[in-house]
């Protein structure tokens, strides 16, 4: 996406309710075109990062500019950008059509221009033929699509997404999440979304604004992030991550020795300086079990097997070694068979390459 230009640049902003700063110090530059999603946990700030675009929260300090705009002191129905809510706000008493020409209606544009650019809308999310039906008599989808047409319909610069997915069920989530991608490809704007479901940000974002505490921790492609993050907290919230606490003993020919309590010492690529303590981290889908111990440099540890949750297309095994250390690796269940291939209390052979470790220093 460096090859486009930026479309909304953040600049030190900081958002304070009381002595409690939401928002703290977030500076962040999105790609006119790009799918940019805001991720994080409950209260982690992202909401009120989209709000502040949105118009609907002032910043306490810092700057926000959009399309190259200055945006301080400029109303939420002048700037270049629309919402989309997590409750949708649907008006229960209009049509779809209706729903839809809200926005056009208000601010004067004639009546067949809103006709031709309601049923454009419609056609885009798929609606097409809803016109005079009732939000009562749409599903939840729908109801979506709708609340998604009405945004687009003002043909904005930017469209801003308020966990517009979290109120549906698991099977439409889904299939919203690959709507919503061909939508953005579609209308070719610009989609900022804020989610807290690391799966939804992963699959639908070009990048990824990973957030904790009113601060950004990593910005990277959704690839980046997940093969490559920056600190414990990344690592931890995007997937499923085995993480061990070690000291630093040493290194040797591009690679460092750990120290790991209950593990013993290992060695891993690395080619940054590290030192002291440092977090050590190793994804489930990684790690490979065996019957027998295996061969070559791989990382290993023998553990019986102490948990398995069966999930259809995989399981997750727990293993514990008998210094107590607790490990989960994930093993695709390729075979049809309902009997399991891995029973509690076998004890089993987990390893891995020791370059798909990750060392985190912060």
């Amino acid at each position: 996406m460096t090859d486009k230009a930026g479309i909304i640049s953040i600049r030190n902003v900081t958002k304070r309710f009381g002595s409690i700063a939401a928002v703290d110090a977030v500076s962040l530059d999105i790609v006119e075109g790009e799918f940019f999603a805001l991720l994080g946990p409950s209260g982690c700030g992202k909401t009120t990062l989209l709000r502040m675009l949105a118009g609907f929260e002032i910043a306490s300090d810092g700057e926000i500019e959009i399309a190259g705009i200055p945006m301080l002191g400029v109303d939420p129905n002048r700037r270049p950008v629309n919402m989309v809510f997590q409750s949708y706000a649907v008006f229960p008493h209009m049509t779809v059509a209706r729903n839809v020409g809200y926005g056009l209606r208000v601010t004067g544009v004639p009546t067949p221009e809103i006709e031709t650019r309601v049923r454009e809308a419609l056609a885009l999310v798929k609606l097409d033929g809803f016109e005079e039906r009732m939000p009562s008599q749409l599903s939840g989808g729908q109801r979506q699509r709708v609340a998604l047409a009405r945004a687009l319909v003002k043909r904005p610069k930017v469209l801003l997404l308020d966990e517009p997915l979290s109120a549906l069920d698991a099977k439409l989530r889904e299939a919203m999440q690959i709507e919503l991608v061909r939508l953005q490809k579609s209308v070719g704007i610009t989609f900022v979304i804020v989610t807290h479901d690391q799966d939804e940000a992963l699959s639908m974002a070009n990048r990824i604004a990973v957030m904790d505490a009113g601060r950004v921790r990593q910005v990277a492609t959704p690839a980046e992030l997940y093969e490559f993050p920056n600190c414990r907290f990344v690592a931890g919230f995007i997937g499923k991550m085995n993480l061990f606490e070690g000291k630093v003993s040493g290194s040797d020919s591009g690679r460092i020795l750990v120290d790991i309590a209950g593990l013993g010492r290992i060695a891993v690529p690395y080619a940054g300086n590290a030192s002291g303590d440092i977090g050590v981290a190793i994804r489930p889908e990684k790690l490979r079990l065996d019957r027998s111990e295996p061969e070559g440099q791989r990382i290993r540890l023998r553990g019986r097997v102490t948990e398995v949750a069966y999930y259809g297309d995989e399981s997750h095994v727990y293993l514990q070694n008998a210094t107590g250390v607790s490990v989960v690796a994930n093993v695709p269940n390729a075979a049809r068979s309902a009997a399991p291939a891995i029973n509690l209390g076998d004890e089993l052979w987990l390893s891995w390459e020791p370059g798909d470790t990750l060392v985190l220093n912060e």
